[in-house]
């Protein structure tokens, strides 16, 4: 089993993690966040349209998410990494400058190209920078207080939109949205990359997926058999694939929704930014609690789920403002559900297509929230938002109870796992 790297001074890995914090944060600031639904039922469009749109969101992160996995396994994910903003930049400058369904539809495919080439690659990047520094065993955390300075920079979004809107209107919020973007490109140009030499291998091989973690020279096709392969092949990888797909699709498609529940609450469109700061600062939490959550087994991430569940499904139902604090809580737990899910791949995998196998992840996501969208739109539709929220609410529980039923540790990253899983994956009695 190959050992981790010795450790080496914390000013490396500082100078990382900074980086990454600052790369999350202001990849986030944007200001059309907690205002681009509002937009585009202002502009028109019916909540069965702007559906479509997510869907057609979805289905450009599924085109691309693999092929560009793949690419990262083989090009300089620095690279993807920088120019993932520049591609989310130029969506968000269409819309302001040309608001209308296609246009909206043209901006959600630049952005969805955007999400997959920065999906696999940053996490692949950091994970390998961890590694390199024998700081692997940090993932789940630093993980985590990323995914918090994202948020953060949708918390600080919210708190700026609606004095922004109302000053410029949509054109000054777009800009600004466009600024960010250019900013968090400056700082992904200071990414530490160190690509490890390893030897060329036969993808197709039986040993193609379980190459020690490094960047093996392989074109692009061959990474991405090999890590095709690896999912394949190993059953806790697959595992871990799909449990990050079925964590992460539902409250990721729901997300999309709640600023149509807030206005069902009576709020004026201003005051929406506010009460999807509620759910920010929740999810926050969850991500600053993923060393918490590292402990924990397979019963408490169970609970974890139905947390998830029922508070979703009951701040909805409440149909007031102070349903949102209920909301905060659900999304909180779900942040640190993701997380812990994320970490709990990134263990497992073992071969030099890392990207790869993260983008199948997401690739597998994208298609479970494009299968919630189609639901919601036909379910607001019929019997209004509130009560769609809540029956969309519904796969938690469900899987909650599996894993109940099964008694299997689902979630938890023992501080043990990452030096027992590099290189060789957990048991999948685990």
């Amino acid at each position: 089993m190959r050992q981790l790297a010795p450790r080496v001074p914390d000013p490396a890995v500082r100078r990382l993690t900074t980086t990454l914090y600052g790369y999350a944060f202001l990849s986030d600031l944007v200001l059309l966040y907690p205002l681009y639904v509002v937009f585009f039922a202002d502009t028109g469009l019916s909540v069965g349209q702007i559906s479509s749109l997510f869907v057609i969101w979805s289905a450009a992160g599924i085109l691309f998410e693999v092929p560009s996995g793949a690419w990262a396994d083989v090009v300089s994910r620095r690279l993807l990494v920088c120019l993932a903003p520049l591609l989310s930049a130029a969506g968000f400058a269409l819309w302001v400058l040309a608001p209308s369904y296609p246009v909206f539809a043209v901006g959600f495919l630049l952005w969805g190209a955007a999400g997959a080439l920065v999906s696999g690659a940053l996490e692949a990047l950091v994970w390998t920078e961890l590694d390199r520094l024998g700081a692997a065993d940090r993932y789940a955390r630093v993980l985590g207080r990323s995914r918090t300075a994202g948020v953060l920079g949708v918390v600080v979004s919210g708190v700026l939109a609606g004095p922004v809107l109302v000053v410029g209107g949509y054109p000054l919020v777009g800009a600004a949205s466009v600024v960010a973007c250019l900013l968090a490109v400056a700082v992904a140009a200071r990414f530490p990359e160190h690509r490890p030499a390893s030897v060329r291998g036969d993808a197709a091989g039986p040993d193609a997926a379980a190459d020690p973690d490094g960047d093996d020279d392989l074109g692009w096709w061959d990474t991405l058999r090999a890590g095709v392969a690896e999912v394949r092949t190993r059953p806790p990888v697959r595992a871990a694939v799909l449990l990050v797909a079925v964590v992460a699709a539902d409250w990721g498609a729901l997300d999309e929704y709640t600023p149509l529940l807030a206005l069902d609450t009576g709020v004026g469109a201003q005051a929406v930014p506010l009460l999807l700061l509620l759910l920010w600062a929740g999810v926050t939490v969850g991500g600053l609690l993923a060393p918490v959550g590292e402990r924990w087994g397979g019963r408490g991430y169970a609970a974890l789920l139905g947390l998830v569940g029922v508070g979703l499904a009951g701040g909805a139902l409440l149909r007031h403002p102070t349903g949102f604090a209920l909301l905060a809580v659900a999304f909180g737990a779900a942040q640190l559900a993701t997380v812990l899910a994320d970490a709990r791949l990134q263990a497992r995998i073992s071969g030099g297509s890392r990207a790869t196998v993260t983008s199948l992840a997401g690739m597998a996501t994208d298609v479970l929230i494009i299968v919630t969208y189609a639901g919601y739109g036909l379910l607001a539709t019929a019997v209004g938002n509130a009560v769609a929220f809540a029956v969309t609410a519904g796969p938690y529980l469900v899987v909650a109870v599996v894993l109940l039923a099964r008694g299997r540790r689902a979630g938890a990253v023992p501080r043990d796992a990452v030096s027992s899983a590099n290189g060789q994956g957990w048991s999948p009695s685990r």
